[in-house]
């Protein structure tokens, strides 16, 4: 008998529809061959057959199994573990254990962040308890940091203090590191939603003619109205000025091109030695690379998904959508291939395992592996 014809048999064999006369040769061929078999295998030779045998035969096995019997105790010859595997799948609870390693699930991110104080003091604001007050800001203390109920930072600016003293060196910074993001409503009432890996300098109380912010990542805005003291955002070269609207800002630093993506109201991009102003439903694409700001029309959902606690991909490219992950799963993504036409769009819930949302990628013919919080990635 041939190769093809031996494997028909033992498939016949694990699925039960042998017949007698089928039976009668796939004995006599096993006996042939043992009786043929009058020779040891090297260890080298034994695990290459071992190896060989498994990818021919029809077996199911687990990933990542690890067999608690030594390689010992695995027949010598070539001959006897033919024999073993026609037992394996026909008896294995009888006659090996196993013990399988089911990878480590990697979780989601959270509600994380860091405060940084005027003075230098930083506060992890996992530790504060809700409606807990953070700090006092200000010579004078007149200003009041506190956490709401729903884990949001405050800031209450004391009615009687002194409008028109500018303290310059009264600015705090809340930043989220991996897997985290934060709320904020700074003391002017604008609310803030930061993004992981992301950083905002504010101060602590808006003196003078204008609300200046610095921003390193990405956050969502909801600026509180005020015509007669503009609110900005700077971002290395690039700034955004508003009297009163809702926008989203991404702007990291292993990002090559700023993004800012308007919702409501009016907001005027600056950069370099352009200006361009936004209408809700466009983004502005700021970048080293590019001659003059580029604006274009663009799904505002997609832009602040992330907001509302969910992925969500308008024709995003394969290296953009992983570093979304990295940022949230704190993981560090692998290529093995070109992957540069690939595109996805659709989404899923932020919450989510890590697996889960690779599950979900993996509808587009890609194929991920994972090796700790190492994620490769191939074609």
């Amino acid at each position: 008998m041939n190769e093809t014809e031996i494997l028909a048999l033992l498939q016949k064999y694990q699925k039960g529809t042998l017949s007698n006369e089928d039976k009668d040769k796939l004995d006599a061929w096993y006996l042939h061959k043992a009786s043929n078999s009058n020779g040891q295998l090297s260890e080298y030779e034994l695990q290459d057959s071992y190896e060989y045998l498994k990818s021919k035969l029809p077996l199911k096995y687990e990933t990542k199994v690890v067999s608690l019997w030594p390689r010992v105790a695995v027949a010598a010859s070539i001959a006897l573990l033919l024999g073993t595997g026609i037992f394996y799948f026909t008896k294995p609870k009888e006659q090996i254990i196993q013990v399988v390693e089911k990878p480590q699930e990697i979780a989601p991110g959270g509600n994380r962040g860091i405060l940084t104080l005027s003075n230098g003091k930083q506060i992890v604001l996992a530790d504060i308890s809700a409606k807990d007050t953070i700090a006092k800001e200000g010579e004078k203390e007149e200003v009041t940091i506190k956490m709401n109920a729903n884990g949001v930072i405050t800031y209450i600016v004391n009615p009687d203090a002194d409008a028109s003293k500018n303290d310059a060196n009264s600015f705090n910074t809340l930043s989220t590191p991996t897997g985290g993001q934060y709320n904020i409503v700074l003391a002017d009432g604008t609310k803030v939603y930061l993004n992981s890996v992301s950083s905002i300098k504010y101060p602590t109380q808006f003196n003078g003619d204008q609300r200046m912010v610095e921003l390193e990542g990405e956050a969502y805005f909801e600026v509180a109205k005020n015509k007669n003291k503009p609110f900005r955002v700077k971002s290395g070269n690039h700034a955004i000025e508003v009297l009163g609207t809702h926008f989203n800002v991404n702007a990291y630093n292993n990002e090559s091109v700023v993004k800012t993506t308007l919702l409501e109201g009016s907001v005027a991009i600056t950069y370099k030695n352009q200006k361009a102003i936004l209408k809700p439903g466009q983004q502005s694409n700021v970048s080293d690379n590019f001659n003059k700001i580029a604006i274009r029309e663009v799904d505002t959902e997609a832009a602040i998904a992330w907001k509302n606690g969910r992925f969500k991909f308008d024709n995003a490219n394969l290296k953009t959508v992983m570093k979304q992950l990295e940022r949230w799963y704190g993981i560090k993504v692998e290529y093995r291939g070109d992957v540069s036409d690939v595109r996805f769009n659709g989404g899923t819930f932020m919450n989510k395992n890590l697996s889960e949302v690779l599950k979900v990628l993996e509808l587009s013919n890609i194929k991920f592996k994972v090796e700790g919080k190492t994620i490769i990635v191939y074609p």
